[in-house]
C-alpha cells in the first residue's frame, strides 16, 4: 500500500470542497482497501464521508422510500420497512458477504464494487479495467466467472453485488452529488457496459458522491424472489444470481421484472423478454420460454459456456419461488 493523506468530512458540501484530482472517498472501505492493499489503486487522499448525515431509511410524502448512502448493508437487510414492502431487497442483501462485511459496507459503497475479475486484482498481468490499452487475458485465459451478455473484446468482467440486482428489478433510483450539483440517475443506466472504456464502471464523474438510493412506492412484496448460484453456500460471489419481482391477478402475471446477476458487467434486464410474460398463466411453460428468450443473445466464453443453461434453470426456479411468495416466506 502506497503512503497517502487523510481528510474527514462532516457534512456532503465539505466533502465535496475537499476533493481534487487523485482522491477518493471513503465510508466502509470494504473493497477499496482490498484494492489499495494490491496496489490496484492508488490514491492520494482518502476523503472520510462516514460522519456525514447520510445514515437513514425515511418513507416519504409520495410513500417513496429513501436509503441513505451510509445505511450500512446489515441495518438496511433488517430495517422493517424494506422488509414488509421490498423483502427482494433484504433477500439480496443477506445473500451477500459474510455478516462482518455486512455490518461495515454502506449502501453507496455497494453500488461502487469493482470486479472481482481475477486480472483486475493481479497487478502483474495486463488488465484493461486495471490499465487502458493492456489487453484482456480473460477472453482467452480462465474466465469461468465472466460474462456471458453485453461484454467487449476490451472486458468481460462481471459486476459482484447481490444488492444492486435486486435494486434493479425495483427500478430504484441514484441520487448523486457533485461539484457542478445535484441529480439522479435512474438505476438501469447508473452501471455501465464496458464498450470501449471498461475503466469506467458507471455514470459517476470523479468528484461525485451517492447521497441515497430512491425505492419507488411500487408493491412487489407479494410475489419477490432473490435466487443465487454460486461455488459454496457462504462468502461467495454468484456464478448466476436472479431477482424476480411480480404483480400476479390470480394465476396470471400483470407484471414480471427479472435481473440477473453476475452474468455482466452490470445488472442485466431484458424489458422485451419481461413483457413476454404480462398476460401469462405463471407456470413452467411460460416460465421456460422466457428464460430460453432471455438466454438467445448469451456469448459464453470456452469456461463458462455451463452459464447459459445455467441461467435458464435459475430463471424458472426464482420464478416458480416468486409465484409462491418465495422472499416473504
Amino acid at each position: 500500500m502506497t503512503p497517502f493523506n487523510y481528510a474527514r468530512a462532516t457534512n456532503v458540501d465539505e466533502a465535496l470542497a475537499l476533493y481534487q484530482p487523485g482522491s477518493r472517498f471513503i465510508a466502509g472501505g470494504t473493497n477499496l482497501l482490498d484494492l489499495m492493499k494490491e496496489n490496484v489503486v492508488r490514491p492520494e487522499r482518502l476523503i472520510d464521508i462516514t460522519r456525514l448525515p447520510l445514515h437513514e431509511v425515511t418513507t416519504q410524502a409520495d410513500d417513496r422510500v429513501r436509503i441513505g448512502a451510509l445505511v450500512s448493508n446489515a441495518d438496511l437487510a433488517y430495517e422493517p420497512v424494506i422488509q414488509n414492502r421490498y423483502p427482494l431487497l433484504s433477500q439480496a442483501i443477506l445473500a451477500g458477504a459474510s455478516p462482518q462485511l455486512r455490518n461495515m459496507a454502506t449502501t453507496g459503497g455497494n453500488l461502487l464494487q469493482r470486479t472481482r475479475c481475477y486480472y483486475f486484482y493481479d497487478t502483474g498481468v495486463p488488465c484493461n479495467k486495471r490499465e487502458p490499452g493492456s489487453g484482456c487475458p480473460a477472453r482467452t485465459g480462465l474466465n469461468r466467472i465472466h460474462a456471458i451478455f453485453g461484454a467487449s473484446e476490451q472486458c468481460v468482467a462481471t459486476h459482484p453485488s447481490d444488492m444492486c440486482v435486486a435494486l434493479a428489478a425495483l427500478n430504484a433510483k441514484v441520487e448523486v452529488k457533485g461539484k457542478a450539483g445535484a441529480r439522479v440517475i435512474d438505476f438501469a443506466d447508473f452501471h455501465r457496459l464496458p464498450g470501449q472504456q471498461p475503466e469506467r464502471d458507471n455514470q459517476l464523474a470523479d468528484d461525485e458522491l451517492i447521497v441515497a438510493i430512491d425505492l419507488p412506492a411500487e408493491d412487489f412484496s407479494t410475489h419477490s424472489h432473490y435466487l443465487k448460484v454460486r461455488d459454496r453456500a457462504s462468502y461467495a460471489f454468484a456464478l448466476v444470481s436472479v431477482a424476480v419481482a411480480l404483480k400476479m391477478d390470480g394465476d396470471v402475471i400483470r407484471e414480471a421484472r427479472v435481473a440477473l446477476g453476475g452474468v455482466a458487467h452490470k445488472p442485466w434486464r431484458n424489458a422485451e423478454v419481461e413483457a413476454t410474460l404480462v398476460g401469462q398463466t405463471a407456470g413452467h411453460e411460460a416460465f421456460t420460454a422466457a428464460a430460453q428468450a432471455l438466454v438467445k443473445d448469451a456469448q459464453p466464453l470456452d469456461g463458462n459456456a455451463f452459464k447459459v443453461k445455467l441461467v435458464q434453470r435459475a430463471i424458472v426456479r426464482a420464478l416458480d419461488e416468486a409465484v409462491s411468495g418465495g422472499a416473504r416466506s
